[in-house]
C-alpha cells in the first residue's frame, strides 16, 4: 500500500462535505499533506507484524454522500441511556438526547454546528499519526461532539452506535470534552453489515480536572471488514479516563490508543477482552505518556485464539522526567486454542525518572493443562472443561466494565464463539 493508490480520494469529495470554513480548511490542510505522509510500512514497529501491506485502497472511495437508506438499528438493550447517537458510513443519522442529558445541558451535535468548534477539533490530537488520520480529517463527512459541562454527573450512559453499511472508506469521527469535575460514561457500539469496508474512526476525549470518564468499546464487526482506530486521550490533573474494550469483529481489527497523562494526578485504565476465530487479526497498540508527576495507569488486555487468527499486543508506556512518583503496569495474556493460532506480545517501558513503579508482563499459552486435567478427572468432557476455563479467563475483564449492558453484550459473545467451537468441534470428531 502507498500513498499512490489514493487516486479515489480526491479534493472534490473533502470540499463537497458539509461543515463551516474552518471545517472546510482542516480538511483541505488534511488533504494537501497526503502526498507528504509515509505510508505504513511494516519494517516500522508500530506496524510491525500487522496486515497493513494487504490493503489496496485504490479500491476504495470514501463515502461522499449521506446514507439514504437508514438502517434499522434495535436500541433496546440499553433501558434509559441519557442519549442515543447513531452514525451511519461516518454521518450522524439519529440524536435523540433524553431527560438527564437535557436538564444537564449536555451539548451533542455535529462539531460544525458549534459557534466555537474550532476549539474543540484536535484539542486532543493536534497532528494524525498515520496516513489514516489524515484521511479521516480530510474525508470526515460529520464529526460528532459531546461535551459534559462543568460539575455535570450523568448517570446513565450515552450509547454511540456507529454503522458500516457500504463498499468504501468510512471515517466517522467523535470528540468528548468532560469539563471540570463532570462524570460521563460512554458507549460506543462499532458494527457493520456483511460489506469489504475499510473503516478509520478516530476517537479524541479531553478530560478535565478531577472529571472522571469512562468509554466502552464493542467492536462486532462484519467478518469481511477492515478497521484502522484512533483514539487519542488527554487526562487532565486529578482526573480518571477508563476505557474498556471488546475485541470481536472483523477481518483485520486495529486499535491504536494514545492516552497522554498531562495533568498531576491523573489515573488511566484500560482494560480489554478479545476472542479471534476463523482468520480474524487483532491487532492493539497502546501508547501510555506520563507527562506529570503522581499519575497511575494501568493496561490489561485478555485475549482467546482459535482457529488460524492471530493477535498483537505492542504497549508503550513512557516515563517523563517530571513524572516522579509514577505507577505504571502493563499485562497481556494470551490463550492459543488451536496450533495454527498465532500471538505476539511487546510490551514496553521507557523510564526518564527514577522515582517510579513500572511493570509490564505478558504470556502466550495453551490452556493450561492443570486445570484442564483437574476438571477432566471430574468427569467433565474436554470441550466443556475448556468453556469453563476461558469463561474464568474472560471473567476479570468482564465484570470490570462498568455498565451491565456492556458486560452482557461481551458475555454473549464470548459465549457465541464458544459455542461455535464447540460444535465444530463436535463435527469434528464424528
Amino acid at each position: 500500500m502507498g500513498n499512490s493508490n489514493l487516486q479515489g480520494f480526491t479534493p472534490t469529495i473533502s470540499e463537497s462535505l458539509p461543515g463551516p470554513e474552518w471545517l472546510n480548511e482542516i480538511r483541505n490542510d488534511a488533504y494537501t499533506q497526503l502526498n507528504e505522509v509515509e505510508a505504513p510500512d511494516t519494517e516500522e514497529e508500530v506496524w510491525r507484524y500487522s496486515r497493513v501491506n494487504e490493503l489496496n485502497l485504490s479500491e476504495l472511495t470514501p463515502k461522499s454522500e449521506r446514507p439514504e437508506n437508514l438502517a434499522s438499528i434495535p436500541l433496546d438493550r440499553f433501558s434509559s441511556p441519557s442519549a442515543i447517537i447513531v452514525l451511519q458510513d461516518g454521518w450522524i443519522t439519529n440524536i435523540t438526547i433524553g431527560e438527564e442529558a437535557e436538564e444537564a445541558g449536555i451539548t451533542i451535535c455535529p462539531v460544525g454546528d458549534l459557534e466555537d468548534g474550532a476549539k474543540y477539533f484536535g484539542a486532543a490530537l493536534e497532528k494524525p499519526v498515520d496516513i489514516f488520520g489524515y484521511l479521516n480529517r480530510a474525508f470526515g463527512p460529520e464529526p460528532l461532539m459531546v461535551v459534559v459541562p462543568k460539575g455535570t454527573v450523568l448517570e446513565n450512559p450515552i450509547v454511540i452506535v456507529s454503522l458500516t453499511d457500504t463498499h468504501e472508506a468510512v471515517f466517522p469521527r467523535i470528540m468528548v470534552h468532560c469539563e471540570e469535575n463532570s462524570e460521563a460514561k460512554v458507549v460506543e457500539i462499532q458494527t457493520s453489515s456483511n460489506v469489504e469496508a475499510v473503516i478509520s474512526p478516530v476517537l479524541e476525549v479531553k478530560v478535565g480536572q478531577a472529571a472522571r470518564y469512562s468509554h466502552c468499546v464493542v467492536q462486532n464487526l462484519g467478518a469481511q471488514t477492515w478497521q484502522f482506530s484512533h483514539q487519542a486521550v488527554d487526562a487532565g490533573q486529578d482526573s480518571s479516563a477508563e476505557f474498556f474494550v471488546a475485541g470481536l469483529g472483523g477481518e483485520y481489527a486495529r486499535t491504536r490508543t494514545d492516552c497522554r497523562l498531562t495533568g498531576r494526578g491523573a489515573f488511566s485504565r484500560i482494560n480489554a477482552a478479545y476472542f479471534g476465530e476463523d482468520d480474524q487479526t487483532m491487532d492493539f497498540r497502546t501508547f501510555q505518556d506520563h507527562v506529570s508527576s503522581d499519575t497511575t495507569s494501568d493496561l490489561l488486555f485478555k485475549g482467546a485464539l482459535s482457529d488460524s487468527s492471530r493477535s498483537i499486543y505492542s504497549g508503550l508506556t513512557k516515563i517523563r522526567p517530571d513524572a516522579s512518583r509514577t505507577r505504571a503496569n502493563q499485562t497481556n495474556r494470551n490463550i492459543k486454542l488451536d496450533p495454527e493460532a498465532w500471538a505476539e506480545s511487546i510490551p514496553n517501558l521507557e523510564i526518564e525518572n527514577n522515582d517510579v513503579v513500572c511493570s509490564h508482563a505478558s504470556t502466550v499459552s495453551p490452556v493450561d493443562e492443570n486445570e484442564l486435567f483437574y476438571l477432566e478427572s471430574r468427569g467433565v468432557p474436554t470441550p466443556v472443561a475448556e468453556r469453563l476455563i476461558l469463561e474464568g479467563f474472560f471473567d476479570e475483564i468482564v465484570s470490570s466494565f462498568p455498565i451491565n449492558e456492556v458486560s452482557e453484550l461481551l458475555t454473549e459473545a464470548i459465549i457465541g464463539k464458544l459455542d461455535r467451537r464447540t460444535l465444530n468441534q463436535e463435527e469434528g470428531s464424528e
